[in-house]
Order: structure tokens, then C-alpha cells, then sequence
């Protein structure tokens, strides 16, 4: 548990500043024990992923939340499209891929904290850049950002499990984007220990190709011309590290060997 904790630090979370809701609305420190209770059951806590205003307003994880009623394929697809975008249109290290137990999440990490306006910001022209606006389920329930979250893995409400997935495993969970079961803690480390943050260079590159895509008059200019960007993103086999709609399950099996976890196979029957 102690290596996950670290895991979700280094990539997430404020490492002195940050802090939790507790029952009462109240913001706690989310010290190493209240977080090991959090991911192994025993009490959900709500996270804030935004710094209060004393300290900036500032940010280091983004995430984007695809989900609502119904759509299951459409909010999968749609996160297949914008994970493919950042790694191979906007050069950006891959994110992480959950499921919440209501919807699909992608998490991108940055190395150094952002203002939460310049965090919208990106996040609104990523989707508007690489999202079709004629998808009808899309539309009517966008990608959401999320500034406060139940940190994967964790118990909901609900008695579904949040947790970390594999990237090429969404499609087995359109239908129901949780799981019954605590996933395994090395599993999850897993999933997340190859993962870097977006680094402040690239994220400024980034964002004035979003930017400049956009026709926004306040475009960053980089010292380099950016790349045009092609919207949206088509998927390919041949591009390694790219999340696919979906994968073998000797693919799934062979990932996870080579990580040095044995994977655990378990569903509850009705």
C-alpha cells in the first residue's frame, strides 16, 4: 500500500498542502493513514485536485470525467479519442485510465502546478479540438473536468469499486464502469509506476498548439512554429502506447506478466 500511496502522490496529489472533505464539508489533511484507509475500503473520502485560493488556486492533476446515462460506447470511444490526441498530436506523456463506477476517467499529470483557469482552459480546448460535436450523447453530457474526486482505487456509494484499468480494457466495461471486488493494490501500482508527468515545456507547447488550432488571439507563441493539429485523431495498431477500444486477453495477460503481476480474474455471479 505504501508504494501505491506514493504512486498517487508523486503523480497527483499536493504533497504538503493537500487535504480532503470530511463528512461535515470540512477540509482535513490527507495524511498517508487517512489515504491507505481510503484506498482499501474502510472510509471514502473526497479529494480536492484544486489547491483553495490562499494558495494559488492551482493545480497538478487533470482529469476528465466521460459518462452519464446510457452511452457507454460513445463516452469509451470519446476517451480512446482524446488519450490518442494528447500522446500523438500534442506529444504529451500517456495518462492514466480509470473507471469510477459511473463513468470513465482519464487522468494527465503535471509535473508542476497550473492555475485552474489556464487547467479549463486546456482541458476545454482538448475536447472542443478533438471531440465531434455532432455526437448526440456527447453533447448532451460532455467530458467533464473534475476538480474533487474519490481517489481510484475506492469504495463508492453504490458498493462498486473505482480503480485503475488497463488502457486496452475499457470495452468490458461500458456497460457498467466499476468493479464488484477490491482490485489488487500491486495491480494498481501497476498501472501506474511507468506513468510520467507532463513536464512545464511541454505543457506550455501543448497548450499553444491547442491554442493556436483555436485562433485564439492570445496564443502562446513557442519559440518553434507548432505542428498543425488534425482533429479527430484516428487510431492505429502501429502506434505504440496508444489506447485501442479494445485488446486480446492474451494482450491484457502478457502487459501485466511483463510488470511482474499475476493477474486475477474475478467476477460475482448473479
Amino acid at each position: 500500500m505504501h508504494k501505491l500511496i506514493s504512486a498517487l502522490t508523486r503523480l497527483y496529489l499536493f504533497e504538503e498542502l493537500q487535504q480532503y472533505v470530511d463528512a461535515e464539508g470540512g477540509a482535513q489533511p490527507l495524511t498517508p493513514a487517512v489515504l491507505a484507509r481510503h484506498l482499501s475500503g474502510e472510509q471514502t473520502v473526497a479529494v480536492p485536485l484544486v489547491s483553495d485560493a490562499s494558495h494559488g488556486g492551482l493545480t497538478r492533476a487533470l482529469v476528465l470525467e466521460f459518462g452519464g446515462k446510457g452511452g457507454g460506447e460513445a463516452h469509451w470511444s470519446a476517451l480512446c479519442t482524446i488519450a490518442n490526441a494528447v500522446q500523438h498530436e500534442l506529444d504529451l506523456p500517456a495518462p492514466a485510465v480509470s473507471i469510477s463506477g459511473t463513468a470513465f476517467q482519464l487522468w494527465l499529470s503535471l509535473a508542476t502546478p497550473v492555475p485552474v483557469a489556464q487547467a479549463r482552459q486546456f482541458v476545454q480546448l482538448l475536447r472542443s479540438t478533438f471531440l465531434p460535436a455532432s455526437t448526440d450523447i456527447l453533447a448532451a453530457a460532455p467530458p467533464a473536468y473534475v476538480e474533487q474526486v474519490a481517489l481510484p482505487p475506492c469504495l463508492q456509494p453504490s458498493g462498486k469499486w473505482a480503480a485503475f484499468i488497463h488502457p486496452s480494457m475499457g470495452a468490458a466495461f461500458v456497460d457498467e464502469p466499476g468493479l464488484d471486488m477490491p482490485p489488487p493494490p500491486a495491480a494498481q501500482l501497476g498501472f501506474l509506476e511507468s506513468l510520467r508527468s507532463i513536464n512545464p515545456a511541454q505543457f506550455t507547447q501543448a497548450l499553444a498548439k491547442l491554442q493556436g488550432h483555436a485562433g485564439l488571439a492570445d496564443a502562446v507563441h513557442a519559440s518553434a512554429p507548432a505542428a498543425p493539429l488534425s482533429a479527430p485523431v484516428s487510431q492505429s495498431l502501429t502506434q505504440p502506447g496508444l489506447l485501442l477500444q479494445d485488446a486480446a486477453l492474451e494482450d491484457i495477460v502478457r502487459w501485466l506478466h511483463a510488470r511482474n503481476i499475476e493477474p486475477t480474474f474475478r467476477h460475482r455471479l448473479p
